[in-house]
């Protein structure tokens, strides 16, 4: 049986240790990030375009994105209300469904589910108002991409990505370096930043980076790919669809 090292939030690891299970894995959970509310100087421009009838697309990138948005509201009913008259945008089909499951309608899913997905996929949008609710260390393509549309685009980060320190990642480094470990799943950019920044902190960086080269390296999304080939580590599956169970099921190839 295969070892599979997944790292995602806490709030992920249950049912990304269920999926993984069922498709025959045995894991190792450490999460290398997690969320925490945050409500930047931007939030209430977001809300008062929103409630003003401005925004006429707002884009959700992830289901934290939207689930620590709707938090801030002790009701958010009005907000919704409104939210359904603009051109909501999920990234993919997670996103999706925490959009769906709060009575919001979703206008637009790429039919890659990424930043650069959903650049490709909005057109016609030349002075077009654009929210974007979603993390402290959101891709920044997308701003970017939107604005060489000719877009007008706004950003609020509603909640922030930290980095975890305990025994489980200790234990993780320790398990790899002896080689227990066959696949490394990586699915954001900064959780390949915080492992690498713990085998550094233990001393054990360049050894490991060895052996992950012997073992599986996967990674969701081209920006993940491309931080940890900077790092010198071979990532050799990149699902289509960037999505965990996808990237499971390319490892199970």
């Amino acid at each position: 049986m295969k070892v599979i090292a997944i790292m995602r939030p806490a709030g992920y690891q249950a049912e990304s240790v269920r999926l993984a299970n069922s498709m025959g894995f045995s894991v190792i959970s450490a999460p290398m990030i997690d969320v925490v509310d945050r409500r930047d100087a931007n939030f209430d421009g977001f809300v008062n375009r929103i409630m003003e009838g401005e925004s006429d697309y707002v884009i959700f990138t992830s289901a934290n994105g939207v689930e620590f948005t709707l938090l801030k509201f002790k009701d958010p009913d009005e907000f919704i209300e409104r939210l359904n008259k603009t051109q909501v945008v999920a990234v993919g089909p997670k996103t999706r469904d925490a959009i769906l499951k709060n009575d919001i309608h979703v206008s637009i899913m790429p039919r890659t589910y990424s930043s650069q997905g959903l650049v490709e996929e909005l057109t016609g949008i030349e002075g077009a108002v654009i929210d974007i609710a979603r993390s402290s260390h959101g891709a920044p393509q997308l701003v970017t991409g939107l604005l060489e549309k000719g877009a007008v685009v706004y950003e609020t980060q509603v909640y922030q990505i930290i980095s975890p320190r305990d025994e489980r990642h200790v234990a993780l480094m320790n398990r790899a370096l002896s080689r227990e470990v066959d696949i490394f799943a990586f699915t954001s950019t900064m959780m390949a930043r915080n492992f690498m920044s713990i085998a550094d902190e233990m001393g054990i960086k360049d050894e490991l980076i060895r052996i992950m080269n012997e073992k599986t390296v996967a990674a969701i999304g081209k920006p993940t790919a491309d931080t940890l080939s900077r790092m010198g580590v071979e990532v050799k599956v990149m699902p289509k669809q960037y999505t965990f169970e996808e990237l499971l099921k390319e490892c199970r190839k």
